[in-house]
């Protein structure tokens, strides 16, 4: 039976970096909510939107900014850099994700020609291809146990990420292995600072051999080289090198995260999936709902508020933390219904609208190709290994980050029993 929520002796609820059961913590902060006061690992705190409704308002709210200037316990140095969960905030004022107003607008705009739905769709027959391979490359050990994860739902989108940018494939495992300790929120007090500096390296070094040639190039790091090109406020080569670890930290990880969701929310309603092969629900409402069920970011981390804001029956005091927890927002009756209930996975549901991408002027720009992918690769696993089956009770499967990325350490399955 999992724990009840624990308090701390002033009422704020402790939220743990891999709770005990994902599913259950979602539930049980929905209840305390629509904003929590919450005590994160090493006992900072901060605020937490638990409720669609609120979580979409606060997520459009100019009084809630991403700039950690704003934010009183960082500048006071109560919470420091070296605090394992700031790998996923970012300080750095090159970074989109830490702008708000004019310098966010620009920045996006900026990049908003490699994200189009035009550029991205182009990458539909790669996918496929390299969709294709990865498969092909499990054909003789499918009747065997392997981990799907590290051996198919981690090497596509990373493959896809590398023909984006144009990264060596012999730089994609390590790329990898690098975000998710990024993400984990259970590594040593500032490890995430040594692996921050070592991919800023890397993709410093990627866009400077790509400046000096850039017509050579035809990729999402040459677009961004390209970007306002002959204007004033075109893109710095800094800006670049962040803009490429940020879209990998933002997109890549979600991927994999959502890939596996899917995989495992059919495997765990195989009257869905039966409904699924006969064609009566598309992937589209399988993948909008594991989004909404089991969303692949299930926090995110921070904004700061810039004045005293009354919300949700609480006030959020000038200086003070809020993140929005996705996962808690997706129990939410008023905007799911009470039937069928939030809690079960239903791709026929058709009341509310999740925001699991975000929502508002920081919604995440790469959520077309995350969505392209899905509908990608999932048909196609499927496709070629119809009986697909967990290799361990569902329970058994251990999650590795749930604060703020529902990850896996491993996804064991036998393809072809």
């Amino acid at each position: 039976m999992p724990c009840p929520v624990q308090h701390t002796p002033d009422g704020a609820v402790l939220v743990h970096a891999v709770p005990e059961d994902v599913q259950a913590d979602r539930e049980r902060l929905y209840q305390e909510g629509p904003v929590v006061r919450v005590e994160l690992p090493g006992g900072v705190r901060a605020w937490a939107t638990t409720h669609h409704e609120v979580s979409r308002a606060t997520l459009n709210d100019p009084r809630f900014v991403k700039s950690v200037a704003h934010w009183a316990d960082f500048q006071s140095g109560a919470v420091t850099a070296e605090w394992p969960l700031m790998g996923t905030i970012p300080t750095d004022d090159t970074n989109m994700l830490a702008l708000d107003g004019a310098p966010h607008r620009r920045m996006r705009r900026l990049i908003a020609s490699p994200f189009s739905a035009r550029r991205v769709e182009r990458l539909r027959p790669r996918i496929e291809a390299l969709t294709s391979k990865a498969l092909d490359a499990l054909e003789e050990r499918a009747g065997e146990r392997l981990d799907l994860r590290s051996e198919f739902t981690f090497k596509v989108p990373m493959a896809v990420i590398g023909e984006l940018y144009g990264v060596a494939e012999e730089e994609y495992t390590n790329l990898g292995e690098m975000y998710a300790k990024l993400f984990s929120g259970t590594t040593e007090e500032g490890e995430h600072l040594q692996i921050y500096a070592t991919l800023f390296q890397f993709f410093a070094e990627m866009t400077a051999r790509k400046r000096a040639a850039v017509d050579e190039h035809d990729d999402f790091t040459a677009d961004l080289l390209r970007a306002g090109e002959g204007e004033d406020d075109a893109l710095s080569d800094t800006e670049i090198a962040v803009t490429l670890l940020t879209v990998v930290a933002a997109g890549h990880e979600t991927t994999v995260n959502l890939l596996n969701n899917v995989v495992r929310a059919l495997l765990a309603h195989p009257g869905q999936l039966d409904r699924l092969r006969r064609g009566e629900v598309t992937w589209d409402a399988v993948v909008e709902e594991t989004l909404r069920y089991d969303p692949p970011n299930n926090v995110m981390m921070f904004r700061f508020a810039t004045e005293d804001v009354e919300i949700g029956g609480q006030t959020i005091r000038k200086g003070e933390a809020l993140m929005t927890h996705y996962g808690a927002a997706t129990r939410d009756r008023q905007e799911f219904g009470e039937e069928p209930h939030p809690s079960v996975f239903d791709p026929d549901r058709t009341k509310g609208r999740h925001i699991s991408f975000g929502y508002g002027p920081h919604i995440c720009p790469g959520a077309p190709l995350s969505r392209l992918e899905a509908g990608i690769i999932l048909p196609m696993l499927f496709e070629r290994f119809p009986d697909l089956r967990l290799a361990v009770p569902d329970e058994e499967l251990e999650v590795v980050a749930a604060l703020s990325v529902t990850s896996l350490r491993e996804f064991p399955v036998v393809l072809r029993p």
